[in-house]
């Protein structure tokens, strides 16, 4: 499993995650689609703790930055 979130990646993701909770918590989102959108929140929270969205590998998509190699 090779790492393909990069640092804005991940704080944007915790972000959201965070605004969708705080939604739900307030009763401003609720429903299906306050639990579809929690479980989608929780989805965001585990890919940016463990820098890895496996939806980004069919596209190639990488926001991690390359890493240069010192001598």
């Amino acid at each position: 499993m090779k790492k393909n979130v990069g640092s804005t990646d991940q704080i944007i993701r915790l972000i959201l995650a965070i605004l969708v909770g705080i939604l739900y918590y307030t009763d401003t989102i609720s429903g299906t689609l306050g639990l579809v959108l929690v479980a989608l929140s929780i989805v965001l929270v585990l890919t940016s703790v463990v820098n890895f969205c496996p939806l980004y590998l069919p596209f190639g998509i990488n926001t991690r930055k390359k890493q240069v190699k010192h001598k």
